[in-house]
């Protein structure tokens, strides 16, 4: 199943049910000693950063694999966008054309 060659694990084939329930409780443990970041960065919840984000999950793409379509070089542009951060309208473009969504612009409503 895994054969160690230093410090390195080299893992063939799928992982034992017992491996993978020692695996979970030591990634469980680590959660208890050191909880995730409250402060850390989330994505975005609405707006075209949330509405990408869930096309890219409903297909299955990861950042590295939407960029690689998109035509963008850097993966991180992808998480900037998700997380609401400013984007080039080209990137925003790209992204959507890539996703097969269409952007158009909405007149708001007066308030």
């Amino acid at each position: 199943m895994a054969k160690s060659k230093g410090s390195r694990v080299i893992r063939k084939g799928r992982v034992s049910v017992q491996e993978a329930n020692r695996l979970n409780e030591i990634r469980r443990k680590a959660m208890e000693d050191f909880p995730p970041d409250p402060n850390r960065p989330q994505p975005a919840t609405t707006g075209i950063g949330a509405q990408i984000r869930a096309a890219r999950e409903a297909k299955g793409l990861t950042w590295y694999a939407v960029a690689k379509l998109a035509g963008i070089p850097n993966p991180a542009t992808i998480r900037d966008i998700e997380y609401g951060r400013d984007a080039k309208l080209s990137n925003i473009e790209a992204l959507a054309t890539a996703l097969d969504l269409k952007l158009e612009l909405v007149e708001q409503n007066a308030c």
